[in-house]
């Protein structure tokens, strides 16, 4: 199987695109409330389901026809216990925003543990909105005795809303409910580091070569009642945990200390010898993800890559697929594809897809060697006829795609509003003195001319942008060229650059592209999904 990103509803690729028992893991973070990964996951390329669905950036559930025909689904999946419970949820909350929400990941979940190997496991992240009625419909689905772990993970620190008149304690942790398909699952038993104190109180001694370690118990538990044998050891005769032999060959080791005659000996238990202490359902040791990350991407729920890893390294095997069905930014395509997974990652929106593809390709491609990264992208525009489609049937997810293409950032991470002719930002100049912001317009439909070469250029000027890329679905005219190569050129370390320059569909797939200075890379700090703020004092621009 190929590393795949599909963009779509994940019903839809679900039931289409993946086979019966063909994953290994599965980790899913869907939306809800507080806990939204902002993509509008239910809603269809074709445009259905809209009354149902979550819009980018605003968690806002509807009951409609889409909350319906999902329990239809689960009538007619022939899973009576969910059926049973899901109709017994339904007479106890109406029909509102939860019951939709619990249909629509109902129906999901039964596609998901369909296409899950029997050794696989599933790890759903949610927040405490809804996770207990999460658990019942996951109970219903893989079987309550199938329930493995309720991990709590601290997602951030403390909380002090209480200032804001909120009344009670800090929400600062998620829950990731953990299931497998049988009980026969693959499992790696994990470990963390030891507590500082705990060293210091356990670990004081060193070796010369300042190897570390403990004075542990060499006496067997239980005495003579549990069949240990008793026999001298340097003097002192007790019941010993090892036979006389083994107990010989440690003193010639040298494991087995005396700190003075007459003492018992203990054992020489070295620190680099232990595992460490064994991962428990609390994670509160991962690293979190704030403003002075170098993990940061900017995507509202992004997850750190160490919790990802932990449960990817926990659950699957080097060469097991994980699928993430909501893959939001892509931490957990991620955090397998780096611990040597296969992975297929799922989203509705032409905004995370690109992200992901940035991502990975810059994470992973190596242009020294020529290697890139090989993924299919299933379900983007491929050429240029299907960017014309996209451009007429869904104009803002054309402009995002293009935006993201060009390998730049959409304005407020690619929500439809007024954005006074800026569509997005781009960031040249990596690894230069000159921190410059690059300014994007995407124009979708047919109807172009030069007033709108002539808008950007006063955008540049206003704002004080020294690059522009006017991105056009369709062919420019003469004098939008003209226009555009009246606004100069800039030079630098890097060359020569024509400061507006015009890209087309023909020119990304076919064409030359743009020829603009190095990019940042999408793990720089502040190369990320646009918020809405001026490029002047304060904005992006200051940022870099």
């Amino acid at each position: 199987m190929t590393n795949a990103l599909y963009y779509g509803d994940n019903l839809e690729v679900l039931r289409e695109h993946l086979a019966d028992a063909s994953v290994d893991l599965i980790y899913l973070d869907p939306p809800f409330n507080s806990n939204a990964s902002y993509n509008v996951l239910f809603r269809a390329p074709s445009g259905g389901g809209t009354d149902a669905s979550i819009e980018a950036f605003d968690d806002t559930w509807q009951w409609g026809p889409s909350a319906e025909d999902a329990l239809a689904d689960i009538r007619a999946s022939g899973n009576h216990k969910l059926h049973t419970l899901m109709a017994a949820i339904r007479t106890a909350l109406g029909d509102n925003a939860l019951m939709a929400y619990l249909a629509m990941m109902a129906v999901r979940l039964i596609e998901l543990h369909r296409v899950l190997k029997d050794t696989g496991s599933l790890y759903l992240h949610c927040d405490p909105t809804a996770s207990h009625y999460l658990k019942l419909v996951l109970d219903a689905v893989f079987g309550a005795e199938n329930f493995v772990n309720e991990i709590t993970w601290r997602r951030t620190y403390a909380h002090n809303d209480h200032r804001q008149g909120a009344k009670h304690f800090g929400r600062v942790t998620d829950r990731i409910l953990f299931y497998a398909k049988q009980d026969d699952r693959k499992w790696k038993q994990l470990f963390r580091g030891y507590d500082e104190k705990y060293l210091e109180r356990d670990y004081r001694h060193f070796d010369p070569d300042g190897r570390r370690y403990r004075h542990d118990n060499l006496q067997g538990p239980g005495g003579k009642d549990r069949g240990n044998p008793a026999y001298e050891v340097m003097g002192i005769t007790r019941y010993w945990r090892y036979t006389q032999e083994k107990m010989q060959r440690l003193i010639e080791e040298g494991r087995v200390i005396q700190t003075k005659p007459g003492t018992v000996p203990h054992y020489k238990r070295y620190l680099d010898e232990m595992p460490g202490v064994p991962v428990q359902d609390l994670w509160d040791d991962v690293p979190l993800i704030n403003n002075r990350s170098d993990e940061r991407l900017g995507y509202p729920t992004q997850k750190p890559r160490a919790l990802l890893e932990r449960i990817v390294a926990a659950s699957s095997n080097p060469g097991d697929v994980v699928l993430d069905p909501f893959c939001g930014c892509g931490t957990a395509v991620d955090a397998a594809e780096k611990l040597g997974r296969r992975w297929i990652g799922i989203d509705i929106t032409h905004l995370a897809i690109g992200l992901i593809e940035k991502r990975m390709h810059e994470g992973y491609d190596r242009p020294g060697d020529g290697f890139v990264l090989p993924f299919d992208v299933i379900g983007v525009p491929k050429d240029k006829d299907s960017a014309l489609r996209l451009a007429a049937e869904k104009p803002h997810d054309f402009q995002n795609w293009f935006c993201l293409k060009v390998g730049g950032y959409p304005l407020d991470g690619g929500r439809k509003g007024a954005d006074r002719g800026v569509d997005g930002h781009f960031y040249p100049y990596e690894n230069s003195k000159d921190t410059s912001t690059g300014v994007i317009s995407v124009k979708a439909g047919a109807n172009i001319g030069v007033a709108m070469i002539r808008d950007l250029r006063g955008v540049m000027e206003r704002e004080g942008y020294p690059f522009a890329l006017f991105l056009s679905a369709y062919e420019p005219t003469g004098p939008m060229k003209a226009e555009a190569a009246a606004a100069g050129v800039h030079e630098n370390e890097f060359g020569r650059f024509q400061r507006l320059q015009i890209l087309t569909p023909a020119d990304l797939f076919h064409g030359p592209g743009t020829k603009l200075p190095p990019l940042a890379p999408i793990n720089r700090r502040h190369a990320r999904v646009e918020t809405r703020t001026s490029h002047k004092e304060g904005g992006q621009g200051s940022l870099l």
